[in-house]
């Protein structure tokens, strides 16, 4: 069977079992701030198994992107060296929701691994939990497996839980027995080591506990089921290859590995890893960069980065020394774009931002070995053996330069390595990523909150209206709820039914009045405290406002329909964006304020004028025709049909809301909008910028805000006018002459202040002493910057011959350092070296070549022993 009709056989069985197919959700994790990326087929399950949320099926299956790089499941290091480690992989599985329990789970297991895979029950052993009778007795009795090929296996091995609290179980695993020839000795077996010989296929979570924060289990009401299989693990039984590596699923990659480097796959264990790592990385790029993941310096960014520079060193330890790896992504797209359409959607991005990344890791590597040899110099002069675990870190860490590089030049300069030091730092920063991981916070909500919203719902009637008469349901101050807010207090109030809007999605929440004959409370915002109950935070500005009394709830018109203005022209530039710059945008966030809008989306370049110029001007040009501005409720499916752009990472129920404008935009949105375009008024970018690595974010004006932007720029071009004297056409070639006319000048006195310095050269030079053969000139310059000093310097070394010059010059508050030395004695001496003697003295440091070494001095008062001590080294050759 192919890697596709084993996919299909898995999906079409369970859907034959009554399961609801569902497609895989992206490889960043919807609303779960605890992970990464997607690791398991259940993530995007997770809240249906919490109880957060009522699954609309009670069977499904699936299959499911995953990624394990980082966090706590990372397979990074291993990948390549083993058969069936991956970054990427797709997981197989069928989840019941309080549906059917462990007799039908294992039931339909057995049933597809002998009638529909095929294997021989011969070569099939089975693993349960030690304390788990019941799952022992269905493979024994039900399913008629031999006592001597079950296996009660530990906790560890056997018993899987969600986290340190929450929902767990037991676990089943099915192995499949590959034969003595993949066995890693005479007593290796399931439960005893962890080689290929007995590979699990198969793992089933029989969800029945609840563990709480004392570690007690408490049966589930519900209890479900979640299983998991790898493909590329499966398709290896199946097609009967050695490892993951050789089936359909991969072996194009790594065929193109092989052929791009021109070493045959096979020939050599060390090369045939640099394939298989370079083919495993190849599609987790490609998918995570579909999925809106882009190179950085953190976070899930910065797992891609390592994934790709990875995959480019592997590719020059096989000789490739040239960026290569967006055209692989073809091959991924080849071989798995029928089944995932979103990397044949994003090929040409998704190939960019290899490109660029890889240009990025050459310019690295130049640095990284600069750097290094810095180190090394530094090391060797100082006659010691070992290169620090620090600096190793700093080069690994800080500039992205390869370990393995790092270790063949140390071996090159008979250095030693400090692993052990590096690999500490290394855990430490792991420590500190882990600890820092801002992926987001989910609000806790107390147990009596969550009581309440279930009692008393909120019911929003912003959409139809901005004011309404409605009852106050309860009022929170601080933490708990209370009877009353009195004026000058500040606290939250709930309502029956409110026009206010609370913030999400990008818009800001509502301000306005709740009043009554008895009180009057100023809306300051307005928030979702939990799914379906709506916070209304205010001040009371007169009275006392009630639990139980009727008000009037009154939203700020002129506000709202700011941020309407706003929130409609954040759409049509999502669609510009697209229009202008390709398909591969993709919104990364968005703010909608009354007074300006501020949109993030994927993009790997800043925009030049002329793409700016085209998408203010299409977003003008729909604003004029007037379109209608249409909302409606439908099923999701029908939505993404109809090609609404459901966003990036958000997650959506069965019924959504698509907002239409016109044929030009339509998307899944629960925010307030204009009827029509033209309401929109005026749309004016006010900047365009980077927000980290391969995101960009735009702020904009829209309405009386852009009138007032735009007047504001007509009133600098009119006093632009007036002080050059110029016609309004006539301004820029004006300033254009002037700036001109001040390069000249300073150009001019460049010169002038050049000749001033070179002048007393023939002094320095004369008077400075000859010490072993070498001219050794130390002075002091005020007035110039470090780069020029160094030509001042290399103008003294021209008239000197043979010298040794030390350089110090104070302007604008800064003193710079600079040491120069003729290339014929850079043989016995290093000025790189000299620097970092000398510039302590002045509290200061510096680096540089071995001919020239630039740095700052803190403190001048020591110069003349700084010269001094300059001299002696020298004297003492």
């Amino acid at each position: 069977m192919t890697g596709k009709e084993i996919r299909e056989a898995f999906l079409s069985f369970f859907e034959g079992k009554g399961h609801t197919r569902v497609k895989s959700s992206s490889l960043i994790p919807a609303n779960d701030p605890t992970l990464l990326f997607t690791n398991a087929g259940m993530v995007q399950f997770k809240d249906y198994f919490l109880g957060k949320d009522k699954p609309p099926f009670k069977r499904a299956t699936s299959c499911q992107k995953c990624m394990r790089a980082g966090g706590k499941h990372n397979d990074l290091e291993n990948v390549g060296r083993t058969g069936r480690h991956h970054t990427f992989f797709e997981m197989l599985g069928n989840f019941s929701f309080g549906d059917y329990f462990k007799k039908e789970a294992i039931e339909f297991a057995w049933e597809l691994v002998t009638s529909t895979f095929k294997l021989p029950e011969e070569k099939l052993f089975v693993s349960v939990y030690e304390k788990d009778d019941e799952a022992y007795e269905i493979w024994n009795k039900v399913i008629g497996i031999p006592e001597e090929k079950i296996y009660r296996l530990g906790e560890k091995d056997n018993f899987w839980a969600m986290g340190d609290t929450g929902p767990c179980g037991p676990c089943s695993e099915i192995y499949f027995d590959r034969g003595k020839e993949f066995a890693c000795g005479d007593n290796c077996g399931i439960g005893k080591c962890d080689c290929d010989r007995f590979l699990e296929i198969w793992n089933l979570v029989f969800m029945q506990y609840e563990r709480d924060a004392n570690g007690k289990l408490k049966p589930l009401a519900r209890p479900s089921i979640d299983t998991g299989m790898g493909l590329e693990r499966i398709a290896s039984v199946l097609q009967n290859v050695p490892s993951n590596y050789e089936t359909d699923l991969l072996f194009p990659m790594v065929k193109w590995a092989s052929e791009t480097a021109g070493i045959p796959y096979g020939k050599e264990e060390k090369t045939d890893v640099s394939m298989r790592v370079i083919a495993d990385h190849l599609r987790a790029m490609t998918f995570l960069i579909a999925d809106g993941c882009l190179p950085s310096n953190e976070g899930r960014g910065y797992v891609l980065r390592r994934i790709i520079r990875r995959a480019s060193r592997h590719g020059r330890l096989l000789g490739i020394n040239r960026p290569f790896l967006s055209q692989g992504v073809n091959v991924v797209i080849e071989t798995m774009g029928d089944v995932y359409p979103e990397i044949v959607e994003n090929r040409q991005f998704i190939k960019e931002v290899i490109e660029k990344e890889e240009a990025r890791f050459s310019k690295t590597l130049e640095k990284g070995l600069e750097l290094l040899q810095e180190v090394v110099d530094k090391i060797k002069n100082g006659n010691e053996r070992k290169i620090p675990g620090e600096e190793i870190f700093r080069l690994y860490d800080t500039f992205g330069f390869p370990l393995d590089l790092i270790l063949e030049v140390a071996n090159d300069e008979r250095l030693e390595a400090d692993i052990e030091g590096f690999e500490n730092l290394l855990k430490q920063q792991k420590e500190r990523a882990r600890k820092a991981w801002k992926g987001g916070i989910q609000k806790v909500v107390s147990p009596e909150i969550t009581e309440f919203s279930e009692k008393h719902p909120s019911t929003f009637r912003g959409y139809e209206t901005l004011e309404t008469t409605t009852r106050v349901t309860g009022i929170l101050k601080g933490e708990s709820l209370t009877e009353e807010l009195k004026e000058g207090e500040e606290g939250i109030v709930f309502l029956e039914e409110t026009p206010f809007y609370p913030e999400k999605g990008g818009q800001v929440g509502d301000t306005g009045f709740i009043e009554n004959t008895n009180c009057k409370c100023r809306v300051l915002d307005t928030q979702n405290i939990t799914e379906n109950l709506i916070g209304h935070r205010v001040k009371v500005e007169r009275g006392t406002v009630k639990t139980g009394a009727v008000v009037r709830a009154t939203v700020d018109r002129e506000r709202r329909e700011a941020i309407k203005r706003a929130h409609t022209a954040t759409h049509l530039l999502h669609k510009a964006l697209k229009e202008v710059l390709g398909n591969h945008v993709k919104q990364a966030g968005s703010l909608v304020l009354p007074d300006r809008l501020r949109f993030d989306f994927t993009h790997f370049e800043s925009l030049k004028d002329e793409e700016l110029n085209r998408i203010e001007k299409l977003i003008f040009k729909w604003i004029i025709e007037n379109l209608p501005v249409v909302t409606e409720e439908m099923p999701y499916d029908a939505a993404i049909e109809r090609g609404a752009t459901a966003l990036f990472g958000e997650k959506y129920g069965d019924i959504v809301r698509v907002v239409s404008v016109g044929d030009v935009s339509v998307e899944l949105c629960g925010g307030t909008h204009v009827e029509r375009s033209g309401d929109i008024g005026m749309f004016v970018t006010i900047s365009e910028s980077s927000v980290s690595s391969g995101t960009r974010r735009i702020e904009a004006v829209t309405g009386f805000k852009a009138w007032e932007k735009e007047k504001e720029e007509r009133n600098i071009v009119n006093q632009l006018k007036a002080i050059l004297q110029s016609k309004e056409g006539e301004v820029v070639q004006r300033v254009e002459k002037l700036k001109e006319e001040l390069k000249t000048s300073e150009k001019e006195i460049e010169r002038l202040r050049k000749k001033l310095a070179t002048a007393g050269i023939d002094e320095i030079v004369s008077s400075a002493p000859v010490i072993n053969g070498i001219k050794v000139v130390t002075a002091k310059i005020d007035g110039y910057t470090g780069k020029e000093l160094a030509e001042i310097a290399d103008v003294i070394r021209n008239k000197a011959g043979t010298s040794a010059l030390m350089l110090v010059s104070s302007k604008d508050g800064k003193n710079s350092l600079l040491i120069a030395l003729t290339k014929d004695i850079t043989d016995r001496f290093k000025a790189g070296n000299i620097i970092r003697e000398i510039a302590p003295i002045l509290k200061g440091k510096g680096g540089g070549r071995p001919d020239i070494a630039q740095g700052s001095a803190q403190d001048l008062s020591k110069l003349n022993d700084a010269f001094q001590t300059f001299k002696k080294l020298f004297e003492q050759q």
